[in-house]
């Protein structure tokens, strides 16, 4: 539509390094723009839109884009608009977060009603975590803010690990949050982690709240897996922003009803802190979009006008999902405060809905059936805790003498002790500073296990003590 050039001159698509530079290099030329250089851009010409990409250049790798400069810009006379309603809304609105990314694209790209087959989200480039921390110490240089938000698509965990471990080793104290996928990688020990690191809050998608059409998504994850993990985050202090959605192609009224049973479980049960609602909107370069019939929808397709995104639809339930939309967003927002969860769900709506075939206890079975965690060979064995008070003392049973250490550990409000063998306690004596996250290479899980086992069996059974579980409650994490 050329009526959006009355109020500007160019639009640039998707990544905004190099298109911004080559426009830059034609502006301060004067060059005709019918002989420019460009990429990705539209511009007027020959009467109408014309759309340039014709750099041979390839764009920049996220090792090669370099750290914002903010230092012209007069950041403490910008005003916070802060939304009160929302617990993840308010903490992105109150004061102003450092902008940082650290993988280009999304490393899941599946999910059914994202844009996957376009460049921004299929191309797929993580940074390394020592670039990223580099990056935040010279933000925080630069603008004295130690606040970071990390916009990507969705984090991988493992750059996130390796993020913690980063900030950890070099003792800095920030806070940051992140957008994610609720996966299994993200154990309760990744999530201590990652608070220990700074991270205060992630957001990520429940989306349909239910099993079948989040497998129809293709989301890669179930109602129960993603109960657990927001359990995770929660334990460790990290507040969780589910994003929700209704009128997904074939959703039934029944599903909405039953996944607004589990949206409110999940709330109940402390696990989620806030979320959002919002209706399926079909983009043109989603799975759904190019595959309709397989979703069982009929795009309704018009003649292009400011763009060809979001594209009308009609589904062959033939619901109108609209209905909906206030009995959601008052429900969330009250279960966003701890209110309404003792009321019918047919209470939140002006129009007769079926009851829930959701079992009134299915998010607290779920959280009681955790999956036994068993750790991997290769899982780094991080300590986060001080090297303790030590304190030898005799014990006797039935006649017989042994030695002990007492161990007293001081934790950042409170203290506790725990009590093993003699030998056994000087090899952890000796073993626990090189767990410490200020170590150059942290060891793992297998170099553990073997230098346990020069001197003395099974280590298992010493792993899985009392002793050792106590300081696994206080810092001794295995990522």
């Amino acid at each position: 539509d050329v009526r959006v050039f009355e109020f500007f001159d160019y639009i640039t698509l998707d990544d905004g390094e190099l298109p911004i530079e080559l426009l830059a290099q034609h502006v301060c030329s004067g060059e005709d723009p019918a002989s420019g250089t460009f990429k990705r851009t539209l511009l007027l010409g020959n009467g109408g839109v014309v759309y340039k990409n014709n750099s041979t250049k390839p764009d920049y790798k996220q090792t090669e884009v370099g750290t914002p400069d903010y230092s012209d810009l007069r950041l403490d006379e910008y005003i916070s608009v802060i939304e009160i309603a929302n617990p993840m809304h308010s903490l992105w609105s109150d004061g102003r977060w450092n902008k940082l990314t650290m993988a280009h694209g999304c490393y899941w790209k599946k999910c059914a009603f994202c844009d996957v087959s376009l460049d921004y989200i299929k191309l797929y480039d993580p940074n390394a975590a020592k670039v990223l921390v580099d990056r935040m110490e010279t933000l925080i240089a630069q603008t004295g803010e130690t606040g970071f938000h990390f916009v990507d698509e969705a984090a991988p965990p493992a750059l996130m690990k390796a993020l913690a471990l980063e900030i950890l080793k070099r003792k800095l104290t920030l806070t940051w949050w992140a957008n994610v996928r609720f996966e299994k990688n993200f154990t309760q020990d990744l999530c201590y982690l990652l608070k220990a690191s700074g991270c205060i809050a992630v957001s990520g998608g429940l989306e349909v709240a239910s099993d079948r059409l989040l497998a129809l998504i293709d989301k890669g994850v179930t109602v129960e897996q993603v109960a657990r993990v927001t359990r995770n985050f929660t334990k460790a202090n990290i507040m969780v922003h589910s994003y929700l959605m209704y009128g997904f192609p074939t959703q039934t009224v029944q599903e909405t009803v039953d996944s607004l049973e589990m949206v409110r479980q999940l709330f109940q049960e402390g696990v989620v802190q806030s979320g959002f609602w919002h209706q399926f909107a079909l983009t043109a370069h989603s799975p759904v979009g190019l595959n309709p019939a397989y979703y069982g929808i009929t795009p309704i397709l018009r003649d292009i006008t400011f763009a060809n995104n979001d594209v009308d639809f009609t589904d062959q339930t033939g619901i109108d999902h609209s209905q909906f939309s206030f009995g959601l967003k008052k429900s969330l927002f009250n279960f966003m405060h701890g209110l309404g969860f003792e009321l019918p769900l047919q209470d939140w709506f002006e129009f007769k809905i079926p009851k829930t075939k959701i079992k009134s206890n299915y998010i607290v079975t779920c959280l009681l059936t955790d999956t036994y965690f068993s750790v991997q060979p290769s899982a780094k064995i991080v300590w986060l805790g001080v090297m303790p008070l030590v304190r030898e003392q005799s014990k006797t049973r039935k006649g017989k003498s042994w030695q002990t250490l007492q161990l007293t550990f001081h934790h950042k409000s409170d203290s506790f002790q725990v009590s093993v063998e003699k030998d056994k306690g000087e090899w952890l004596l000796n073993v626990l500073p090189s767990l410490s996250t200020s170590r150059n290479k942290l060891r793992n899980y297998g170099e553990l296990k073997a230098d346990f086992e020069t001197r003395f069996d099974n280590f298992e059974m010493f792993w899985y003590s009392k002793p050792i579980q106590k300081l696994k409650d206080f810092g001794l994490l295995s990522v």
